[in-house]
């Protein structure tokens, strides 16, 4: 007999309801919940798979430790057994950096991926530190630390209510919305035009966003942070700055004019091949809409300024006072944010507090560009120990990083690795320990991250649809078992690891004269804690001591996880409203408009203002049914429009002697690979468009179907010397290509 559950999909930004139908324990449909108070029955492709994603046949189910030279089933004490001795020795002979950690992206689409890794880090001490950020969006955290003094204060377009949505970089219908969480991306596009907004769609690519836009501009790829500095000037020189109640939250407003005054429109038209006049047009359309909002995305983050690109999105949306208005950009406000402190000067974000040992290159938000992890391992230096020991939860970097044949050499030579992930992929299969978490219909869920760039304020939390199988670990066990193991604690009760987070927190919070449960015993709050097991404790108390809680009993209508569970579709907590100054901590108590390593890094954008690529360049694209590399092992999710190949305009393939479907080498710095040509005028001409996230033909992995329609790998084309220098992050678009037609 059949039954239905709830679950909040794991499988893009968008966190849908779904309702799943399940068939003793397994998961057999998945449909839209119409009751969701979020997402309200939307529903894409990928979650309506979530049944063939949750049961792929080749997920591992025991864990997996390498006994001569070969990856063997083992119990999951034997498991963590060689974990604490492939770890420690290593940090105690050594020092804790030559532990790296690698942390990929779906870590923020499950709850123990963000509960435990900050637990891991700290009590390793390591400074090696990678992530999927600096390959994707890094960028925006750092000119937020910069512009508000919080890499994690980003503002998000309130899509719900604006009246001019300008998009560059970004193409929602098809990734669902990136850094800016909202359900049915499409369906909100499409409201805004139907109540006579207008929509601008700013992309080298006639993406699906784009042919739903009013205009649509093909700019010259690269070119984003040049467009908009050149709409900054517009907006000074003619007079149409008003930062109206903006005004006595921000500083450096005449510093920012003298900055921008070399990028007027006709210096910047040729490098963005938009005409001067345009480019005024969309300044003063801005300038004039009744509301408006500013929103890229990854396509400017992962070019040559990034950072710039990033700021300059935040700088339109203050110079026309639509920062932080009904309509603009705001700042959502999560139900598990920390009590909000008084507004007022506060610690300030500052940038490259260490470098990597190799190539000298700055931290951002704790973090090193993940494009240098292989050097970090293969190369020694004076500066100290190589990286000897990798942990990877939930990240596949040989395909993900520029140069993966060189990481995947590195990795290779290592002393230790573990992975926690489902799969032996690409990455996974170096490792001496395969932790493999439970499938998603088995774990809770509750979106830390997401909410706090939701474009609507509301919680959501779901139990495990599915009991877990007999053999599973769940995936908040694997993960506190690791922290115990990987530093000097292996033993303890994996409790330890909650009941040590849920002290310090409660330790803190009594000492907090604007927190809720200022001069209460810590003890006696602990033992007021509901839910089951640690992971639900620490949801109950991050959910009281949080902006909408209900303080431990200070506030009766507040939240807490009793109330939530009581709401299984949601609690809607209202629109997004204007907050500042309070989400500010600059060392000013005010929006920064012209940080100084913004203004060190202005030069280096002036100079692109005369830099052209004379050959093609190489840009990425999305696919609605996949999500960077964890999908390709669903054949739901596979096949039609969801392939490898290179789009190339009809002009070029002609001047080249290219025919549809014929294969072709294509070569950057990094390497060359070879793909079927798809010649379409959805890319303007100079430009050529692969898919990231494929290249599944490495042996020694168990991704059967993945294997059938491997790809190829397009961060192959890139060696990892390209970055944006303030963030770390890894140049991934604009990048000069030569095509190899004779093969």
């Amino acid at each position: 007999m059949s039954r239905t559950a709830l679950r909040i999909c794991p499988l893009c930004e968008a966190t849908c309801g779904l309702i799943l139908t399940i068939e003793g324990t397994r998961v057999t449909g998945a449909r839209g919940d119409r009751d969701d108070v979020f997402s309200e029955g939307f529903i894409c492709p990928k979650g309506a798979s979530f049944g063939a994603v949750d049961g792929d046949p080749d997920r591992l189910r025991t864990p997996l430790v390498r006994k001569d030279g070969e990856l063997r089933e083992a119990t999951w004490e034997e498991a963590f057994d060689a974990v604490a001795a492939g770890i420690r020795p290593a940090v105690e002979r050594y020092g804790p950096n030559v532990v790296g950690v690698v942390l990929g992206n779906p870590n923020v689409h499950t709850m123990a991926g963000a509960l435990y890794p900050p637990v891991l880090l700290a009590g390793l001490g390591t400074r090696s530190v990678f992530t999927a950020s600096t390959v994707d969006q890094m960028p925006k955290h750092v000119s937020s630390g910069l512009l508000f003094g919080d890499a994690n204060a980003i503002p998000v377009p309130d899509l719900d209510h604006t009246d001019h949505l300008l998009l560059i970089g970004a193409n929602p219908l098809e990734s669902n919305g990136s850094l800016c969480t909202a359900p049915d991306f499409p369906g909100k596009l499409k409201a805004l035009k139907a109540r006579g907004g207008t929509l601008t769609v700013i992309d080298p690519r006639r993406t699906r966003t784009a042919k739903l836009a009013d205009r649509h501009l093909a700019i010259r790829p690269g070119a984003d942070a040049l467009l908009l500095a050149a709409m900054t000037y517009t907006l000074f020189e003619e007079g149409l700055v008003d930062t109206g109640e903006l005004t006595p939250h921000i500083q450096g407003l005449d510093e920012l004019r003298d900055a921008v005054r070399d990028f007027t429109p006709e210096a910047v038209a040729d490098a963005c091949d938009v005409d001067a006049g345009t480019i005024r047009t969309l300044a003063r359309e801005l300038a004039a809409a009744p509301t408006a909002a500013v929103y890229a995305r990854i396509g400017s983050c992962t070019v040559p300024h990034g950072t710039l690109a990033s700021w300059l999105v935040d700088v339109l949306n203050i110079l026309t006072g639509n920062l932080d208005r009904p309509g603009g950009a705001l700042f959502p406000q999560a139900a598990t944010d920390r009590t909000p402190r008084p507004a007022g000067p506060s610690h300030g974000f500052t940038l490259g507090r260490w470098h990597s040992r190799v190539s000298r290159h700055p931290e951002a938000k704790g973090e090193l560009p993940i494009s240098a992890l292989a050097e970090e391992i293969d190369t020694a230096t004076e500066e100290g120990e190589p990286i000897r020991v990798v942990v990877t939860v939930a990240a596949n970097p040989v395909l993900s990083v520029p140069d993966g044949d060189r990481l995947d050499k590195a990795l290779g030579g290592l002393d230790f690795m573990v992975s926690v992930d489902p799969y032996l992929n690409e990455t996974s299969r170096h490792a001496d320990v395969v932790l493999p978490p439970p499938p998603p219909s088995q774990s809770p869920h509750h979106d830390f991250a997401f909410n706090t760039l939701a474009v609507r304020n509301q919680v959501r939390y779901t139990r495990p649809a599915v009991p877990l199988e007999p053999g599973r670990m769940a995936e908040t066990e694997i993960l506190a078992r690791l922290v115990l193991a990987a530093t000097g604690m292996h033993g303890a009760d994996p409790s330890a690891v909650d009941d040590l987070v849920i002290g310090q927190t409660l330790g803190k919070a009594v000492k907090e004269p604007y927190s809720p449960v200022h001069g209460r015993d810590p003890k006696e709050l602990a033992g007021l804690l509901t839910g089951v097991l640690g992971p639900e404790r620490r949801l109950d108390m991050m959910l009281r001591l949080g902006p909408y809680g209900d303080g431990f009993g200070v506030r009766p209508d507040g939240l807490s996880l009793e109330k939530l569970l009581a709401h299984p579709h949601g609690i809607d907590l209202g629109p997004l409203a204007s907050r500042l100054p309070q989400p500010l901590k600059t060392r000013s108590g005010k929006v920064e408009l012209l940080p100084q390593p913004i203004a060190d890094d202005l030069p280096r954008l002036r100079q692109a203002v005369s830099e052209r690529s004379a050959g093609l360049v190489l840009v990425g694209r999305r696919h609605l049914r996949s999500n960077n590399s964890w999908m390709h092992n669903v054949p739901a999710l596979t096949g039609g429009t969801n392939r490898c190949t290179l789009h190339i305009h009809p002009e070029d393939a002609a001047g080249l002697g290219l025919v549809d479907g014929q294969p072709v080498g294509v070569k950057g710095a990094g390497g060359a690979v070879t793909a079927p040509v798809e010649i379409t005028d959805t890319v303007r001409r100079g430009v050529v468009s692969l898919p990231h996230g494929w290249g599944h033909d490495r042996p020694g992995t168990r991704m059967s179907h993945a294997a059938q329609d491997p790809g190829v790998n397009v961060n192959q084309l890139l060696d990892g010397r390209l970055l944006d220098p303030l963030s770390g992050n890894a140049v991934l678009n604009a990048v000069p290509v030569e095509l190899i037609t004779k093969l």
